[in-house]
């Protein structure tokens, strides 16, 4: 933990936008750097243009990709184009734009120049394909999430509205870093002078009350407060408070790209996380002014709720809570819907469901593997332990199929408005029910080979039949929900489990582990984890 973690940015600590900018446009990638080359990890791509990492190369290759990708999959309808408040988002819009309009491809951008929340553009492309329309529509989001403000990022929604799978994600960088190393000879450009607009903010907005229950909220006359954080739900809160007359307070509605007003997070850097207490101590100091007040990170895709009887909620709980609300009030819902879950997340979610009767479907890390559930219904909520998570309308039918921030804010006010119990309250009742679970995440140190390694492991070469003191149940390489490979493995004990994955970005793999039986034992837990996923690695 750093040690200003938590406190005030200083000017040190901001960055240079105007330099950031110009070395979008100035820097020119080397892909034979593996750091420099263009490559899609859950969340699209991302980097920044300080480390030739995202630049105007990059978005060149990429959007002349997806045009390419898009037309092999016959796919002719509009593209929505969305953007986040990050200082590079705008300039890969542009250049975008002007790929997009060389192809002839009709883009859709926002009415008002607005920014676009991640789950606003999977409305946006969801509404389109299910208008009847004679062909289909497909969206690109300009957004790192909750990265640093040095960073871009860039992904590619397909007509069903969540994030792009594997084989189109692959396929994309495959073909963009092809381009670049042909010198983006094959890039056509032009400028964008016919580019098409559309109300984002409107129609998500309007639409709202499908999925929220409004009426209850505004009934009951609780004070609410949402903090974008600087993100590209600013002027979504607005709105929303306007539209159906709730008792809403903007608590920052200021757009800075450097970030200026931001808590330093737990590293020390500047990081839109509304899911951690370092990041989030500036919105805690408000904790008391409101019934509810929740935080959204830079394009809207997760949530923080404050409560002012527990402070910021640990996701896990949330979710929890969420869960348990959502499948006992909203009768329209299929009683054979599931919930889904990551494999990483609670297992406190697992009891829950046992509790309400319901189907758990549990998958590997990223929200694409929910998609299909959300679209057909089978599925009604799906969420991750990362603070991301959808649901259904009120009549069953799908709202949208990438993480959506703004609803799950939401929905925290109206499971107060209806049962009377703040969520942070709810979950102690869980744990009076169930237990009370300790959860946490940590590093382990390993080389580039040791982490290729972990990523093909399989649960036969764990030879432990005991962790911390009890039988080891499962030992996983895929997810029992869907039999997708986890990229790692999952050891589970009656009250205990752990998971082990390789990090993307860094030489460490990352140990999520759980305890019923309290923080002593999950430090045991730990250990022993790390001692058996070193075995497995080294025999």
């Amino acid at each position: 933990m750093n040690a200003r973690a938590g406190q005030q940015a200083q000017e040190s600590d901001l960055i240079d936008v105007p330099a950031l900018v110009a070395a979008y446009y100035a820097l020119v990638p080397d892909v034979t750097n593996p750091d420099q080359k263009v490559a899609f990890g859950t969340s699209g791509h991302r980097g920044s243009s300080l480390d030739s990492a995202f630049n105007e190369t990059h978005i060149l290759a990429i959007t002349q990709a997806i045009v390419e990708y898009r037309a092999s999959q016959g796919i002719t309808g509009p593209l929505f184009v969305g953007k986040d408040t990050h200082g590079l988002s705008r300039p890969a819009e542009t250049t975008a734009l002007e790929v997009l309009e060389a192809n002839g491809v009709r883009a859709l951008v926002d009415e008002f120049d607005d920014y676009v929340p991640t789950p606003a553009l999977s409305h946006a492309i969801i509404a389109y394909n299910r208008a009847g329309h004679d062909d289909e529509a497909d969206g690109i989001v300009i957004t790192p999430s909750h990265n640093p403000p040095r960073d871009g990022g860039f992904k590619y929604n397909p007509p069903h509205g969540g994030p792009a799978d594997s084989d189109a994600t692959g396929w994309i960088a495959n073909r963009a870093n092809e381009l670049i190393a042909n010198g983006n000879r094959d890039v056509k450009c032009a400028e964008p002078s016919a580019v098409e607009t559309y109300d984002y903010r409107g129609k998500y907005v309007d639409d709202l009350a499908t999925i929220i229950d409004f009426e209850a909220i505004r009934k009951s006359g609780i004070r609410i407060g949402a903090d974008p954080l600087g993100g590209a739900a600013v002027h979504y809160w607005k709105l929303i408070a306007e539209t159906y007359k709730i008792d809403l307070t903007v608590v920052n509605p200021f757009v800075d790209p450097a970030w200026g007003f931001m808590s330093l997070d737990w590293d020390g850097k500047i990081r839109m996380d509304p899911s951690s207490p370092s990041a989030m101590a500036s919105v805690l100091a408000h904790k008391d002014e409101y019934d509810i007040l929740t935080g959204n990170d830079a394009d809207a895709d997760r949530h923080g709720i404050v409560t002012p009887d527990g402070g910021l909620m640990n996701p896990n709980h949330f979710l929890a809570v969420a869960i348990e609300y959502l499948y006992t009030h909203r009768p329209q819902w299929s009683p054979d819907a599931a919930i889904g879950k990551t494999l990483v997340s609670s297992t406190m979610i697992d009891r829950v469901a046992e509790s309400l009767g319901r189907r758990l479907t549990e998958v590997p890390v990223g929200f694409k593997w929910f998609v299909s559930g959300l679209i057909d219904g089978s599925v009604a909520f799906g969420g991750e332990e990362s603070a991301g998570a959808s649901f259904l309308r009120r009549d069953g039918t799908a709202w949208t199929t990438d993480k959506d921030g703004i609803i799950l804010a939401l929905l925290a006010s109206e499971i107060l408005a209806v049962t009377g119990k703040t969520p942070s309250q709810l979950y102690a009742r869980l744990t009076e029910r169930f237990g009370a679970p300790v959860y946490e995440r940590v590093d382990a140190v390993a080389t580039k080979a040791q982490k290729a390694a972990l990523g093909r492991l399989t649960g036969e070469a764990i030879t432990a039949t005991e962790l911390a003191g009890e039988p080891i149940t499962a030992r996983l390489s895929e997810a029992p929900g869907n039999g997708a490979a986890i990229g790692g493995v999952k050891v589970v004990t009656e009250n205990a489990w752990f998971a082990a994955r390789p990090s993307g970005t860094e030489d460490v793999y990352k140990i999520y582990a759980e305890s019923f039986k309290g923080a002593e034992h999950l430090k045991q837990v730990q250990a022993e984890a790390k001692l058996i996923v070193d075995a497995a690695l080294a025999g």
